[in-house]
């Protein structure tokens, strides 16, 4: 989802599409040939070595026409493979994209998914588009220019598309690149059952037939008003009315609502675990380190994995790259004020047209694919591979909580130790107080990138307000890679709150990196499927379990640093702690909650941290 609407993170999904264009292919003879060949090519721009097909009409079952722009090599003579996006975001978005791969050989079919664009029928976000793009890869197959075999391309919406086609199993569906997938239930609406304003600006977005892009990519604009409504104490619920009352060209906000909880209507639109088992075509998964959907992406790898037949061919690969949502489609050389280096801006339409000449044709398997699994190590700046997601870590270090004084200040935390002491502080446990009245911050979060990895002002601004943990400088180069976990025993004093866990490198210098970050909802602590508020003031356990993957170099003298604290944001529901319906509360239902963390022998709080292998 958007992270805090700013212009480098558009929207729900991705609003931007590579535009590149690369070096060609030439037919070699000779090395002299070839040479001539090449530059010939090279001095063709890649839309005059292809022909156009604007308002291709797509009739399906129930009678909705779909619209779609078509894009064929020039002169081609006989049917070839075909690649196939469907996208709410209009066609002609990915014109430069369509243009790239046809030009290197591949009919491309951009199509408006129904109720967008030109095409017909009425807009479900999600629902419709298992059936619809299952059907349109068999039109596609059908079609004279293309010779039965049909790949999917896309990122965000359009790489949920295409598990959603898969899983309904079209026969002449060839391949699939999803980038960036979201994942109903595991991150959207919302992580963990907490709900972002960010859905507001991507409703406006794909209100109606056109795109708001101008509006949607106003940061300050959005800031300004989610910042007003903060300040107000705006119930959740009211989200529309910070632009008016858009309902009725964006009703999927007001049928998410219906749906607080995971539950059936959120199953309905992921693969079962049959559908996975029955999806049997080679697969390639690009997510980014910094990718806001990251854990949706991984899920359906991870699921598809599970539920495959032990006979089933393997031929599912994963790259995980230091990109964040719209650099799984363009990388670029800084992600949140981080510089990244050259071997990390990977030349990805490449990767993707070459995968295709493999899984399509006679290409052989992209070089780059060395193992299953391609993930990035920032610190070290390097790639590495696996075969396994569980190869990634080679040990697991738990760090235990300390404290000999209430550790809510940057300048005296508590302690992250190996087998350290794990005694609670004299008299009671660490703790911190949240007050939902409290909008002291709002802005100053409305003036700051919420997308910076290297930004600590708001952590640094919440001293007091929060409990904080390090560990000892690392003594060598330390790599994390891998999956962070957390064990809290929590005590509240209300029946709900939130709670919010972000791990960070501090460096010697004392600046800071994010490293991941993970939330909760105290009344989904059993399950996000099962509401049940706190009535006790005893600790409880919490796993936190949902830390994004992180690859990263930790430098010797740097330190890792846990926050812990509320979600107290505008650019988040928030929980006034009540124990009501969260998305109609207001300050008026606001009520302070003591939250206390115990890490005595009894209740060994813990943080775990995998570990891979070093580089010296």
């Amino acid at each position: 989802m958007i992270k805090g609407s700013r212009s480098r993170r558009l929207s729900l999904f991705s609003l931007a599409l590579a535009g590149t264009s690369f070096g060609h292919a030439a037919a070699q003879t000779s090395p002299a040939t070839a040479n001539v060949a090449s530059a010939k090519a090279a001095a063709i721009p890649d839309s005059q070595r292809i022909t156009l097909r604007w308002g291709e009409r797509i009739p399906l079952q129930d009678g909705v026409t779909l619209n779609a722009t078509l894009y064929r090599p020039k002169g081609q003579t006989a049917p070839l493979p075909c690649l196939l996006t469907l996208t709410p975001y209009t066609a002609q978005n990915y014109h430069s994209t369509a243009v790239y791969f046809a030009a290197n050989g591949f009919p491309f079919l951009v199509v408006d998914v129904r109720g967008r664009g030109g095409s017909g029928g009425e807009l479900r976000l999600f629902e419709q588009e298992a059936d619809d793009s299952a059907e349109v890869v068999e039109w596609l197959a059908s079609q004279p220019y293309c010779n039965g075999k049909v790949a999917m391309w896309g990122g965000s919406y359009q790489g949920y598309n295409q598990w959603a086609a898969a899983s309904r199993k079209p026969p002449h569906l060839a391949t699939i690149i999803p980038a960036a997938s979201p994942f109903m239930g595991v991150d959207v609406p919302g992580r963990s059952n907490i709900r972002t304003t960010a859905i507001l600006p991507m409703a406006i977005y794909i209100a109606g037939r056109t795109l708001q892009g101008e509006i949607v990519t106003d940061g300050a604009l959005w800031a300004g008003l989610l910042r007003d409504r903060f300040v107000a104490g705006m119930p959740f619920a009211t989200l529309n009315s910070a632009v008016g009352d858009p309902t009725h060209l964006s009703p999927h906000l007001g049928i998410w609502a219906q749906h607080p909880a995971i539950d059936a209507y959120w199953d309905a639109q992921v693969p079962t675990k049959e559908q996975f088992a029955a999806i049997t075509i080679p697969t390639l998964s690009l997510t980014g380190l910094f990718d806001n959907l990251q854990l949706g992406a991984i899920e359906y790898f991870k699921r598809h994995k599970l539920y495959s037949s032990p006979d089933a061919p393997d031929r599912d690969y994963l790259v995980i790259g230091p990109w964040d949502h719209a650099g799984t489609r363009t990388p670029r050389p800084q992600v949140g004020g981080m510089a990244i280096a050259p071997a990390g801006v990977l030349d990805l339409q490449k990767l993707n047209l070459d995968w295709y000449r493999w899984t399509l044709g006679d290409g052989e398997r992209p070089a780059f694919l060395q193992k299953k699994i391609a993930y990035y190590v920032t610190g070290a700046e390097a790639w590495r591979y696996a075969d396994d997601l569980a190869e990634i870590r080679v040990e697991t270090r738990s760090y235990r909580l300390g404290a000999t004084v209430n550790p809510d200040r940057l300048s005296a935390p508590g302690t992250l130790a190996v087998g350290g002491s794990a005694r609670a502080l004299p008299g009671g446990a660490d703790h911190y107080v949240y007050d939902p009245a409290d909008v002291s911050l709002a802005d100053l979060e409305s003036r700051t990138d919420p997308t910076s990895l290297i930004d600590d002002r708001l952590i640094r601004a919440r001293d007091g307000k929060q409990l904080v943990y390090q560990t000892a400088p690392f003594e060598r180069e330390t790599v994390v890679s891998g999956f962070i976990k957390l064990s809290l025993w929590i005590a509240i004093d209300q029946p709900d709150t939130d709670f919010q866990a972000s791990i960070h490198e501090v460096k010697a210098d004392g600046s800071t990196v994010l490293l991941a970050a993970d939330q909760k909802r105290a009344r989904f602590r059993y399950s996000n499927r099962r509401s049940v508020l706190i009535q006790t003031d005893k600790p409880l356990r919490y796993e936190f379990d949902q830390f994004p993957f992180v690859a990263r170099a930790i430098a010797e003298g740097s330190r890792l640093r846990m926050v812990i604290g509320p979600i107290n944001s505008i650019y988040s529901e928030k929980n006034y702690n009540s124990g009501g319906d969260i998305g109609r509360e207001t300050f008026a239902d606001s009520r302070p909650v003591i939250v206390r963390i115990v890490h005595d022998a009894a209740h060994p709080s813990t943080l775990v941290v995998p570990i891979g292998r070093p580089f010296r």
